[in-house]
């Protein structure tokens, strides 16, 4: 593109303008009414190169428009999927801070959506409930602003280890929230037992039962799990949350219960194991799964009491 300077006015001139003032920059009203590039705008233009480390100047070349342009976008202006080049802006950078803090980790807030930002958004996307296709569209943006108080005011300096949660902590997090867990196979069930068997062990007043049906939940009384196998069916519609990284798991279980539709819907964790049993799984698996989960659940709902 050529060049737009200092002396320059019409229609581009016009949507450079509104782009700065988007963005905080200072125009004069007459530059603006008249839709001419006076002084005002050479300055805002010249800020906005400094702040985005471009090289001085006060004109708008290509690499500053496009500049412009990406700075400009809003999270939900478009859809956002995997592609090369990679598709950049703004928006990007706000998913990728709001999944950071939400615990699915894209990496750095490069404002790209490559692979890491694809694999988070997945796992975010199954975390809700809503097709996992890594493409961020309606129901993405739809299911992260809901939980606008979740990421609202935090630090988006990426996921932050909890580390274990402390006995008394634990004890008040147990008794005050009702928990239920259902499973659907034998070792589903080893592991919901021995998270019951930990609950009351922590204390004898914790408020943990265990559901033999799923159908048979009481949603309305208590925040229900459900364990399973493997990686969600297809037909299951439930949120999903898999037990992989512990420093992240809270704020993962945090996010599926608070994004659950309907609300107080149950929850699937899912097992790293496969659906069928080969043998390989001890008791020892299923001690370590019930304290990791026991303890990123009490992790979860620390904030409620």
């Amino acid at each position: 593109m050529d060049p737009i300077r200092e002396g320059a006015s019409g229609v581009a001139v016009e949507d450079i303008q509104d782009r700065l003032k988007k963005l905080g920059y200072e125009i004069s009203e007459a530059e603006q009414t008249a839709c001419s590039f006076g002084s005002s705008t050479a300055e805002a233009v010249t800020r906005f190169r400094l702040d985005h480390d471009l090289p001085l100047g006060s004109e708008i070349d290509s690499a500053t428009w496009a500049a412009l342009v990406d700075e400009c976008y809003e999270l939900g202006d478009r859809t956002l999927y995997l592609r090369l080049p990679n598709l950049h802006g703004n928006d990007v950078r706000e998913l990728q801070t709001r999944l950071n803090i939400l615990g699915f980790s894209c990496g750095v807030e490069d404002g790209y959506y490559g692979v890491h930002t694809e694999a988070a958004v997945k796992q975010f996307q199954e975390n809700v409930g809503v097709l996992a296709d890594g493409m961020a569209f309606a129901d993405t943006f739809d299911a992260i602003d809901r939980l606008h108080h979740v990421w609202g005011g935090k630090p988006a300096s990426g996921p932050h280890p909890q580390g274990p949660m402390g006995y008394a902590r634990a004890s008040d997090v147990l008794e005050d929230i009702r928990l239920g867990f259902a499973a659907d196979d034998p070792i589903s069930r080893n592991v919901a037992g021995r998270i019951w068997n930990l609950a009351y062990a922590t204390t004898e007043r914790a408020s943990v039962t265990l559901i033999d049906r799923l159908e048979e939940a009481n949603t309305e009384d208590r925040i229900v799990f459900l364990i399973s196998p493997g990686e969600r069916p297809s037909d299951c519609k439930l949120a999903n949350v898999e037990i992989d990284d512990p420093d992240t798991l809270p704020r993962r279980i945090h996010t599926a219960c608070e994004a659950s539709i309907p609300k107080h819907a149950p929850v699937r964790l899912e097992l790293p194991v496969a659906h069928s049993y080969d043998g390989t799984f001890s008791a020892n698996d299923a001690q370590t799964l019930a304290v990791m989960l026991l303890d990123a659940i009490c992790g979860a709902f620390s904030d409620r009491i």
